[in-house]
This record gives C-alpha cells, sequence and structure tokens, in this order.
C-alpha cells in the first residue's frame, strides 16, 4: 500500500508540473526543425530608433535560424539596418541591392542566418528601373544543403504583369543553382498566395496557406492595420513541395511597444519546417 501511495503521488506532482498546451499551438517542433522568418522593416520610416529595439527584441524571442528582412535602407548618417540588427542578434548578414557597392545610399533586402553558408548570390529582377533582386543563399542544415532564396516583388496594385516577370527571372536564376537541395522562397510578395502572378512558382507550397487553409477568408494579413485600412497576407514562405514536413506557421511582429510604436507597416510570417529528406 505504502509503495502504491507513493507511485500515485509522484503522478499526481508530474500532472501538476507538467506544461498547459494550448490546442491551437504546435508542440512537435524539436532540433531538427527550421525557424524561418520573414519581414518587410518599412526602412526608416515611423521613427525608425524607437521601431528597431521592439524588432531586434520580437526576433530575438522567436529564436529564428534564418531571417529573411526587406525595405533595407542604408545611407550617411544610417547605418544599414539589417547589418545593426544581424550585429543586436548576433547573425551574419547578406545584403543586397541594385545601388552599386560602396554607394553611401543604398536600399535592398537581406538575409541573416545563423546556419553554416556554403555560397550566396544575387541577380537583378526585370525591369531594372524598379531596383528588384532575388538573393540565395546556400545553408548547411542538420547536415545537408537548403536553399533559401529571398525577394521583394513589385509593389503596385496594378503591377501583375511586372510581378510575374520579376518572378520568371526569379525562376531562371533558381533553376540556375538548383542541384536536387530542397528550397525555401520567401518575403514580400506584394501580393496574395493566390494571386495568379504568383504561379511561376508552380512545384512550391506556401506554407502558412497549407496549415490555415481559411486564413484568407478569416481575413488574416501581413499588412498592420495601424498603417493599411486593406488586409492581405502578402508576405509568403513557400516550401518546395514534398521536401518539407509542415509544423508551424504563425503572423509574428504583430505586437506594439508599451508607447504604441509598431515593429514595422507589415507583420512578419514565421514558419517551422522539418526536411524530410525526400
Amino acid at each position: 500500500m505504502k509503495h502504491l501511495l507513493t507511485a500515485l503521488l509522484t503522478f499526481v506532482l508530474a500532472a501538476c508540473s507538467a506544461p498547459h498546451t494550448r490546442p491551437d499551438v504546435a508542440t512537435t517542433a524539436g532540433p531538427s526543425d527550421l525557424r524561418v522568418v520573414t519581414l518587410n522593416i518599412y526602412h526608416d520610416k515611423a521613427e525608425w530608433p524607437k521601431r528597431l529595439p521592439l524588432i531586434i527584441e520580437q526576433l530575438r524571442a522567436l529564436d529564428a535560424d534564418v531571417i529573411a528582412l526587406q525595405e533595407v535602407l542604408q545611407f550617411d548618417g544610417l547605418p544599414n539596418q539589417a547589418q545593426t540588427i544581424g550585429d543586436a542578434l548576433g547573425y551574419p548578414v547578406q545584403f543586397v541591392s541594385t545601388d552599386p557597392e560602396g554607394q553611401a545610399h543604398r536600399y535592398g533586402n537581406a538575409l541573416l542566418t545563423r546556419l553554416p553558408v556554403q555560397s550566396r548570390d544575387w541577380t537583378a529582377l526585370e525591369p531594372r528601373a524598379d531596383s528588384r533582386t532575388m538573393g540565395h543563399a546556400r545553408l548547411q542544415f542538420a547536415g545537408h544543403p537548403i536553399d533559401v532564396y529571398f525577394t521583394h516583388l513589385h509593389h503596385t496594385p496594378e503591377g501583375e504583369a511586372l510581378r510575374r516577370r520579376q518572378l520568371q527571372d526569379g525562376r531562371t536564376f533558381m533553376g540556375r543553382h538548383d542541384d536536387g537541395a530542397p528550397a525555401l522562397v520567401l518575403g514580400d510578395f506584394n501580393a496574395p498566395a493566390s494571386a495568379p502572378e504568383l504561379d511561376a512558382l508552380d512545384g512550391f507550397v506556401d506554407v502558412y496557406g497549407a496549415l490555415h487553409p481559411d486564413a484568407d477568408a478569416r481575413g488574416v494579413t501581413t499588412l498592420n492595420p495601424h498603417f493599411f485600412e486593406v488586409r492581405r497576407r502578402i508576405d509568403h514562405v513557400f516550401a518546395e513541395a514534398g521536401r518539407f514536413d509542415l509544423v508551424e506557421a504563425r503572423v509574428v511582429l504583430d505586437t506594439p511597444g508599451a508607447d504604441g510604436t509598431w515593429p514595422s507597416d507589415h507583420f512578419g510570417t514565421l514558419v517551422v519546417l522539418r526536411p524530410n529528406g525526400h
């Protein structure tokens, strides 16, 4: 009897100390899972010095392996914003821009990662006057290579044809690096994942949409309603179909500071993936 009471007491104490979980939060993430974030940082607008600490704090809490940033700016008096964030988080930074290297004023996109980098590349997207790019990094994760492509497409609502052309250019660029490694494409696409101009990403899956099929019907947005009247999910992570198990996806960097300052005019997107070896 004494041993039975001891066993029961041990069971009750263990149950009381076990963490409570919510059914809408994934609990299967583990050390073999890849954590990826994309965020448009809104260059230096809306009081950048007040927004910067919020971005750093909230990105640090997400503990991502890979972070893509769009609308990254630098000029005399403003150090490269991605480098500032990367230095604060301890991540190496890959910055790509159509502005010449060595020029004080440069604008573009960046990839921050704590994973080993095997190679880097980038390309300008047509039309050149639109100053759009796609960057590439071959990363090493869990002993295997992964290709990560990051971009920011044309922004006007009537610019479907430009976005289509830019993604077609991007797929050509991706083809030059494709040797069978699983691939991700992430960034600000300035269009919903279902938009016809994103058809060039055939063979890739919108991770958030796959895990939340009713998201667009529910009005999930990555455009911060504090800045935009329209609600649209335009910041995406696309995963090569069949190459990853999809673990989690959620909107992040959607919390203002105590004084009401927002991290950006966009919310971020976090996805958690597990390369499946296919």
